[in-house]
């Protein structure tokens, strides 16, 4: 939104609830305000999803309507995200006098880490810690079948209390290939932006790791390594040119160089990653084979180049150091092709890359109310969660199934309700997410008007895990509701026809929509590459499948 057209604004009223009391900034793909919520006297920030090029939309119905499904598409998805390192999303709002949907958001209270840097270096503890909290707002994104495109210091957001939280996520991720066709643009900004992705790959959730380890290098070392005069000279180095060690860094260095690799496939996952930051956060390193020579760079590998990987015997697999380097504001194809002229010797006789191991990780909770587990057979096909307990693989190839029990079956999904109904005094829920091992769920309070608690199943046991917000429009659904004997036919549709041929996430979402109430099931599959989802009535009659190629 231009500065002319945001004059005058304050004090308007959006969706006859919300008060526009200040501008907090603009950026290529609206304003954010600071408002007051009249329904439940709070302060929320609001942001008019209202492109750059909006003139563009403007002249081309068919665009605009395209552009604004997809907002609210991506928008939908993250307000279930439900993370502490993510930016609640609260409402969406389609007003009358606006051709652009206002998408309603926590109000963080703090600084961007941007200004923070402004002030210094990080520390690599400090860094590191930094770097846990936005990798799993990523990683709960990526599960999601999110990418954000655009991780960086104006992005991150600091709480009072010195933890993170990622915001603008899918902003980028709505400049898809229809717009680019359009307009010859890419969103992002040029220091941060992965190299595969100047090669027109925008599939990787690897590419916002790439993202954050150039963050988090600029963080310790106080300056951009791929930083030119010029945005083109910046995108030539990015693309031809090796990333610098750090010199700072200290442990959190092996980190850095395992990430900021030229090939997405030698980068370690989500699981990996955050196991070697909580290492470096506490002084240590994983290992990762022989150490990166003081000056200069490692030998330059193609992209592309098989990943090598090596067992460390506490840590488990993790990629041998190998090269890397980095780049994202608006540029054309026009400029970018220059550059990729440049690295056609770089992308010729290229090998595949072998996938890594996928782990993962839980944590447990206070038991409340107790139901038998059984003895379920496994899914073969379904695989657990990062969050939700280890999973076991080979050192190289992904994980394609769990041992024991699983939670996404007919009487696992069972198991789960009768124990949450037990602790929350009902069946009635807003939402309610059931993973592989754990499951977690939004239900009225007893004592709150409007309110809602967070509980979760684990394990056998139901837990209250505290408040979660107070919201007269949130509508509910009961779960005696849900036909639970429809999930074999439904999984097995998806993995039919969604396009995840081996994920290694699966989980089903039972929740309200955002807009009109409507109650509805998802399953939802991803892998590295991206994810997708089946949405069905509670009857499960399947309504639409959002196939990841769609």
């Amino acid at each position: 939104m231009c500065a002319v057209s945001e004059r005058g604004q304050t004090g308007r009223l959006v969706g006859g609830r919300f008060e526009l009391l200040d501008r907090l900034g603009s950026g290529g793909m609206g304003t954010v305000w600071r408002a007051r919520d009249l329904g439940l006297q709070r302060e929320v920030a609001i942001k008019e999803v209202r492109p750059a090029d909006a003139a563009l939309y403007d002249d081309n119905p068919a665009l605009a309507a395209q552009q604004r499904e997809r907002v609210l598409r991506e928008s939908r998805a993250l307000a279930r995200l439900q993370h502490p390192n993510v930016v609640s999303i609260y409402q969406i709002i389609e007003a009358d006098d606006s051709p652009y949907p206002w998408i309603v958001m926590e109000l963080v209270r703090g600084t961007s880490l941007d200004a923070r840097l402004r002030e210094g270096v990080l520390s690599p503890a400090e860094a590191a810690r930094l770097g846990r909290d936005v990798l799993g707002a990523l990683r709960a994104a990526h599960a999601a079948g999110v990418l954000h495109r655009d991780v960086k210091p104006g992005n991150v957001l600091l709480r009072p209390d010195g933890s993170a939280v990622l915001t603008d996520f899918g902003i980028a991720a709505l400049h898809d290939s229809a717009q680019l066709t359009a307009t010859g643009e890419v969103i992002g900004s040029p220091e941060y932006i992965a190299p595969e992705r100047l090669l027109g790959d925008e599939t990787r959730t690897a590419s916002d790791l790439w993202s954050l380890a150039m963050l988090l290098y600029v963080g310790v070392e106080g300056h951009h390594p791929m930083r030119r005069a010029t945005t083109m000279a910046t995108l030539a180095a990015v693309m031809t040119e090796p990333v610098p060690p750090p010199r700072r860094a200290g442990p959190l260095g092996s980190v850095l160089s395992a990430v900021l690799v030229p090939d997405p496939a030698a980068r370690p996952t989500g699981e990996v990653l955050d196991r070697m930051l909580a290492a470096a956060a506490q002084g240590a390193s994983m290992p990762l084979g022989p150490p990166t020579p003081a000056e200069g760079a490692v030998p330059p590998q193609p992209y592309g180049h098989p990943v090598h990987w090596q067992h460390d015997p506490v840590s488990g697999p993790v990629p041998a150091p190998t090269r890397r380097r980095v780049g994202a504001v608006v540029f054309s194809l026009t400029a970018v092709a220059a550059v990729l002229a440049a690295t056609l010797l770089l992308v010729n006789g290229l090998g595949s890359g072998d996938d890594p191991s996928k782990t993962g990780a839980g944590s447990p909770g206070s038991p409340v109310a107790t139901v038998p587990t059984g003895g379920e057979p496994t899914n073969p096909a379904a695989t657990t969660d990062p969050t939700a307990g280890s999973t076991t693989g080979s050192a190289v190839g992904p994980t394609t199934g769990t041992a024991g029990e699983t939670l996404l079956t007919t009487a696992g999904a069972r198991r789960v309700v009768a124990a949450l109904s037990e602790v929350m005094g009902g069946s009635k829920v807003s939402e309610l997410t059931i993973y592989a091992e754990y499951a977690s769920a939004t239900a009225p309070a007893a004592a709150v008007r409007n309110g809602y608690d967070d509980f979760e199943y684990r394990d056998g046991t139901a837990t209250r895990e505290g408040p979660d917000a107070v919201d007269a429009d949130r509508t509910v659904l009961d779960l005696n509701e849900v036909d639970w004997d429809a999930l074999p036919a439904l999984w097995e549709r998806a993995d039919r026809e969604l396009g995840v041929p081996k994920p290694t996430i699966r989980y089903i979402i039972v929740s309200t929509d955002i807009i009109d109430g409507t109650p509805s099931i998802r399953l939802y599959v991803s892998d590295d590459y991206g994810g997708a989802y089946l949405l069905a009535d509670l009857d499960g009659k399947v309504i639409k499948l959002y196939a990841r190629d769609s």
